[in-house]
């Protein structure tokens, strides 16, 4: 009876520090260890949108008139932007080309966009 306490004890104990290797924790986060969806959206910012906004937690706007995206939470909810991703943003200013992202695509960049407020 007792061999089988133990050998119940250490699988419950193998299955604690699996589901806490497996879900990233918030100083994890913190350190800069994004989730899928965000990391994906990362790589299609860097892609698309880097030569002219300031992607990351610092640094400037490589051209002066692209917000830091660090900063959009600030001037209204990021989700807002999941429908002009989709159809195409276009702006009042000529040097901003016109995109267009698949639905998957436009998550994984509002995931990436909401990491940067936290």
């Amino acid at each position: 009876m007792r061999g089988i306490l133990t050998l119940g004890l250490s699988v419950a104990v193998a299955i604690n520090i699996a589901t806490l290797l497996a879900v990233p924790s918030s100083s994890a986060r913190a350190a800069g260890v994004l989730e899928p969806a965000a990391q994906r959206g990362l790589v299609l910012v860097q892609t698309n949108c880097a030569r002219c906004h300031a992607i990351g937690r610092t640094g400037g706007s490589p051209l002066k008139i692209a917000p830091p995206f660090r900063t959009l939470h600030q001037h209204y909810p990021v989700e807002d932007l999941q429908e002009p991703l989709a159809e195409g943003i276009v702006t009042g200013h000529p040097t901003m080309p016109e995109f267009r992202f698949d639905p998957g695509q436009v998550g994984d960049v509002i995931a990436y966009l909401k990491s940067l407020e936290q």
